[in-house]
């Protein structure tokens, strides 16, 4: 019987992480929020500690690095760097999207490829998890930039990937347009057209409901938080991050569900329209933000509503927060402002937008908070199911992929329920779902022995 105590555990385990992988503290972070959950539940079931599942885990079956070399508008030549971080494939091929930011570094890949592991678990199908991407920055690009660059990326990367080994998808600064130039050169260079890449177009491969999926599927699993407590959706006021694509979707299922959005940001501030957000505002912002490339404070210019000039909507009064941006958008003071103004729902659209302080608060405080490995799992989920529809060579309409969806959401939230009720009802969604995506990933590591 293992007679450490949890503490210790978490403590030397994120030392020996931290020696080996110094100057990655979104990879720390990422890891000791799974650590912090999992530790109990390891001492009680050592045969995970004997096989050192954990360690196998933090580290990842491959690293590619390379460089991407384009030349931009005026024939000046260009240099980025590419990263594909192939972490497990215990359960199926590496599966995780591809992220084009400047912020883009190996740490904050290898952060988002170990909680894809665990969240590709959660959705039952059969996928590892990976991630991928490049420190080059969209924004301003022509198109012919864009292409460029993505030829010379993919001309690196398709030696790597496959529809049995890794398929890569889109993530921030990766939608439709940049897939599809992606997609074309890995045609080109492998002469085959199959599943590789998913959030393809409808016309060549994609599936029906994906780029709704990700903010679709944090509303569903809203829901399904809110069902607990016997409520729903109807009358709520709802505070989104974000005005992107998981935002814009997001934002469009609560309107459905009648709740009232109040915010939305970007990266220069946010709105806070207190009459809501309604259907034809939203289609304003959709054309704004997917068309025109425009800025989040046009919408307060055009409609007269406040507008919160760098800062987040955390402040906001509202009943449930969809963070839906980015990593970290959330810290211990506004996880403290929100539960203050009445919110009770807190569900992540994006990846780790909470941090450790704001995380322990949400906890601590006893509201409903849900993880974004499992709350914005609807992405990947998608995904997985436009692989399915690929390798069988048929469509399915709006309607089966939505309703596929749901029950993916649905069972996923019993998951997270079976594992992580507390013995005072509470219900720890971010201990259930480490623990039922973990369980997946080890037993499967264990039975294929030691790769």
């Amino acid at each position: 019987m293992n007679t450490r105590s949890s503490k210790t555990f978490i403590t030397d385990f994120m030392n020996y992480v931290k020696s080996k992988d110094p100057g990655q503290p979104e990879f720390h972070q990422a890891v000791e929020e799974v650590v912090e959950t999992l530790a109990d539940f390891l001492l009680a079931n050592p045969r995970y500690l004997h096989a050192r599942i954990l360690e196998r885990m933090v580290e990842p079956e491959r690293i590619i690095q390379f460089r991407v070399p384009w030349a931009d508008d005026r024939g000046n030549i260009q240099i980025n760097r590419g990263y594909r971080i192939e972490m497990n494939s215990a359960i199926g091929p590496y599966k995780g999207g591809l992220r084009f930011h400047p912020t883009v570094n190996q740490g904050i890949l290898k952060f988002l490829a170990f909680e894809q592991v665990l969240k590709n678990s959660l959705t039952s199908l059969p996928m590892g998890g990976g991630k991928g991407g490049s420190d080059f920055d969209p924004k301003n690009k022509s198109d012919n930039e864009v292409m460029r660059f993505c030829q010379s990326f993919m001309s690196e990367l398709s030696r790597h990937i496959g529809q049995y080994t890794d398929v890569p998808a889109g993530d921030i600064g990766v939608g439709g347009r940049e897939i599809g130039f992606l997609f074309g050169q890995y045609k080109r260079l492998r002469n085959e057209f199959t599943g590789v890449l998913t959030g393809k177009g409808i016309e060549w491969g994609g599936s029906l409901i994906r780029p709704e999926a990700t903010g679709y599927g944090t509303v569903y699993f809203a829901q399904e938080m809110l069902k607990t407590r016997g409520d729903s959706f109807k009358d709520k006021v709802v505070a989104i991050s974000g005005s992107g694509n998981v935002a814009q979707f997001a934002a469009e299922k609560v309107i459905q569900l009648g709740g009232k959005v109040v915010t939305m940001s970007d990266s220069s501030g946010s709105i806070y329209d207190p009459d809501g957000i309604d259907a034809d505002k939203l289609a304003y912002i959709m054309e704004l933000k997917n068309i025109f490339r425009g800025r989040i404070r046009e919408y307060a210019e055009k409609y007269g509503v406040q507008y919160l000039d760098k800062q987040r909507p955390w402040s906001v009064k509202c009943d449930v927060a969809l963070p839906c941006a980015t990593q970290n958008e959330i810290n211990g003071d506004d996880a403290k402002a929100l539960v203050a103004n009445g919110c009770f729902v807190v569900t992540e659209g994006a990846n780790m937008p909470s941090d450790f302080d704001a995380v322990h608060h949400f906890l601590e405080s006893k509201i409903l908070y849900g993880p974004g490995k499992a709350a914005n799992a609807g992405g990947v989920a998608v995904s997985g199911l436009e692989m399915t529809q690929n390798s069988m060579r048929l469509a399915w309409s709006r309607e089966e992929v939505d309703t596929k969806l749901h029950s993916i959401m649905v069972n996923i939230h019993k998951m997270c329920v079976d594992y992580g009720k507390d013995t005072d009802g509470y219900t720890n969604y971010v201990k259930g779902a480490n623990i039922a995506g973990f369980v997946k990933v080890a037993n499967s590591m264990m039975a294929q022995g030691l790769v």
